[in-house]
C-alpha cells in the first residue's frame, strides 16, 4: 500500500463532518491494507505511532530543508521502517543520524505526505476522538459488532492489535482477547458532575462516595512477584516507582489488578502539589529536574535538601479488576469493592457505601478541609467501562473544571509586556476534528508561570502574528469557571465564565482533554445545539 491512499484517506476524513462518511472511507482503506501493514495503518490514521515516542520534534521536522517529490513512491512499509530506526537511535550523534534519516524520508514524499508526516510524527493528527472513529471502522470492514472492537481494544490496550484480531479471526477471535495480567487496559474516566445531591438522586442513593484526590492516574498488576505500574497512558513507569513495587508485592494475594492514585504527602499528612507528584513519573533525569523547575513556576516549594524526586508516593486504590485468577470487569462496583477492601485494605481510598444525603455532605466537606478536590460519586450497579467518559462516575467540585487545549496566547501588555498572557483555549472535537475554541483567560497566572509560558510555548508554535503565538495542540491546562454560556463569539456556539487557570497537566495529552460536548453540558437548561 502506498503511503499516498492513508493520506487521501486522513484528508477525506478531515474534509467531512459526517461521521458516517468518516468510518466508510476509514473501513475502505483498512480492506485494501495487507495483514502486515494493517497496524502501522490503524497506528497512523488514529493519530499514533506504534513505536511510541521516537525522538522528533516541531523544531528538528521544520528545520528540514529538502523539495517535496513530484510523484508519490513511499510504501505504508517503507515509512514504518523508517519509524523502527528513529525509535532505535541513541548515543553520541543520534541528533545528525536522525536528521539524515527524516531528510531521506522527506526528500521522498509528497506535499501532501510530508505534511501529513509532520502532523503524525509531532501529534497533531492526534485528536483524540479519531480512536473511537477507527475502532468503528474496524468493525465496519472486519463486518463484526463495534461492541466487540471495542471491548477487545479495552482489554489490548492497543487498536492495531485489536484491528489485527478482527480482519483475520472476526468475532470469534475478538472473543478471545482476555483481562492479561501485566497488559495494562484503558482506564475507567468520570465525567463533570453538576452537585452532590444530583448525582446522589441520579443513582437513588446507591453510591460510592469517594474523595476526589489531586493525584496521579496508576494501574498496577501483580502476578506472583512479578509487579508492573502504569500511568493513565498506560506507560509503563514500574522502575520508577520502587516504593509502590514493594507495596503491591506484599499485599495478600497472588495476583491483582488495581486502578487507582498516587500522590506525595507533607509531613501532616496533606497532599502535595500535583507537579511534585508528576516529576516522579518524569522519563529521564533532565526531564525530572525540568519538572522540580516546572514545580518551581507554579509556585510549589519544594523542601530544603529534598527534590520531588525523592519524595515518596502513596497509593490510594479505588477499583479491583482482578483478584486471585478472577476477572472482575463485569462486576458491579458493589462486588468490585468487597474483592478491593479485601486485598487492599488500609490502602483503599476513603469512601462511604450508600450513605444518606446527609453523611454523603458531611464526607465531601471532609473531603475539602483534607485538602483534596472534592468527591467523586459512583453508581454501585455499574460495572467497569473501560476507556470510556460516562454517568456511572461523576466528579463533584466546588467550581466547575475542564480540561483544555492551549490553541495560541497573546503578548501581554502593562506589567505583563513581553510576556505570553492571554490563553486561547479550546476544547477536544468528539468527531476528531481540531479542538474547538470556548474561550481566553489570563488569570491564574503568576510571574513565574508567564516566564515559563513564554519559554515553553514557542518549542509548540505553529504561526504567529503581531499580537498572538498559534500553537500546535500539545499542551493540556486544567481550567476552573464559574459556568458556561451561549455565545456567537465562538465556533462552538458557547463561552466560558470567569475561567481561570488552576495547573497545566503533563499526564494528559489532547487526547484526554475535554470535549466540546462536555462544555456545552455546563449551560443551564437543555444542552446547546451542535
Amino acid at each position: 500500500m502506498l503511503l499516498s491512499q492513508v493520506v487521501e484517506a486522513s484528508e477525506a476524513v478531515r474534509a467531512t463532518s459526517s461521521r458516517k462518511s468518516k468510518i466508510a472511507t476509514l473501513a475502505g482503506l483498512l480492506k485494501q491494507a495487507e495483514p502486515g501493514e494493517l497496524a502501522p495503518v490503524v497506528a497512523w490514521v488514529s493519530g499514533e505511532l506504534p513505536q511510541g515516542r521516537i525522538g522528533t520534534g516541531w523544531r528538528t521536522l521544520t528545520g528540514l530543508a529538502v523539495e517535496p517529490a513530484a510523484v508519490p513512491s513511499l510504501t505504508v512499509p517503507r515509512v514504518h521502517e523508517t519509524f523502527d530506526e528513529l525509535a532505535g537511535i541513541g548515543g553520541s550523534g543520534s541528533a545528525e543520524l536522525r536528521r539524515e534519516l527524516l531528510t531521506g524520508l522527506l526528500s521522498r514524499a509528497t506535499a501532501a505526505e510530508r505534511d501529513f508526516l509532520v502532523r503524525l510524527l509531532t501529534g497533531e493528527l492526534r485528536q483524540g476522538a479519531l480512536t473511537a472513529l477507527v475502532a468503528e471502522a474496524v468493525a465496519a470492514a472486519a463486518e463484526v459488532p463495534v461492541e466487540l472492537v471495542r471491548r477487545a481494544h479495552m482489554l489490548s490496550g492497543r487498536l492495531p492489535v485489536t484491528a489485527a484480531a478482527a480482519m483475520t479471526g472476526g468475532a470469534a477471535a475478538l472473543a478471545e482477547f482476555r483481562l492479561e495480567v501485566g497488559r495494562p487496559i484503558q482506564p475507567m474516566l468520570a465525567s463533570p458532575g453538576g452537585t452532590l445531591a444530583d448525582a446522589y438522586a441520579e443513582f437513588e442513593g446507591d453510591v460510592s462516595v469517594e474523595h476526589k484526590l489531586d493525584g496521579a492516574r496508576i494501574q498496577v498488576h501483580r502476578q506472583g512477584e512479578q509487579v508492573w505500574v502504569f500511568t493513565r497512558t498506560l506507560r509503563d513507569i514500574t522502575a520508577k516507582v520502587p516504593e509502590l513495587v514493594e507495596l503491591v508485592s506484599k499485599l495478600d494475594c497472588a495476583s491483582v489488578v488495581l486502578d487507582g492514585e498516587t500522590l506525595a504527602l507533607t509531613d501532616t499528612g496533606r497532599p502535595r502539589p500535583f507537579q511534585e507528584t508528576m516529576s516522579r513519573f518524569a522519563l529521564t533525569p533532565a526531564e525530572a529536574e525540568a519538572a522540580d523547575s516546572a514545580a518551581a513556576a507554579l509556585g510549589q516549594s519544594v523542601p530544603a535538601a529534598t527534590t520531588t524526586r525523592e519524595l515518596l508516593l502513596h497509593p490510594y486504590f479505588f477499583d479491583c479488576l482482578h483478584l486471585d485468577g478472577t476477572d472482575l470487569l463485569d462486576a458491579p462496583l458493589s462486588e468490585r469493592r468487597v474483592a478491593l477492601t479485601s486485598v487492599a485494605g488500609e490502602h483503599s481510598i476513603p469512601a462511604l457505601l450508600r450513605p444518606d444525603a446527609e453523611a454523603a455532605a458531611e464526607f465531601a466537606a471532609g473531603a475539602l478541609t483534607a485538602g483534596h478536590e472534592g468527591v467523586v460519586v459512583k453508581s454501585l450497579a455499574a460495572p467497569y467501562a473501560a476507556g470510556r467518559r460516562g454517568r456511572a462516575w461523576q466528579k463533584i467540585k466546588p467550581s466547575h473544571t475542564l480540561d483544555l487545549v492551549v490553541l495560541g496566547a497573546e503578548w501581554g501588555y502593562g506589567r505583563r509586556t513581553g510576556y505570553l498572557s492571554n490563553l486561547h483555549l479550546g476544547a477536544r472535537d468528539p468527531e476528531g476534528g481540531p479542538p474547538i475554541m470556548v474561550g481566553k483567560t489570563f488569570k491564574g497566572l503568576t510571574d513565574a508561570l508567564l516566564r515559563w509560558q513564554t519559554e515553553e510555548f514557542p518549542r509548540h508554535e505553529r504561526t504567529r502574528d503581531d499580537h498572538t503565538v498559534y500553537l500546535h495542540p500539545a499542551l493540556v491546562v486544567e481550567i476552573a469557571l464559574d459556568g458556561v454560556q451561549v455565545s456567537p463569539r465562538y465556533p462552538g456556539g458557547v463561552a466560558l465564565r470567569f475561567a481561570r487557570v488552576v495547573r497545566y497537566r503533563p499526564d494528559k495529552e489532547p487526547a484526554d482533554a475535554d470535549t466540546i460536548d462536555s462544555v456545552r453540558a455546563l449551560l443551564p437548561g437543555p444542552p446547546a445545539a451542535k
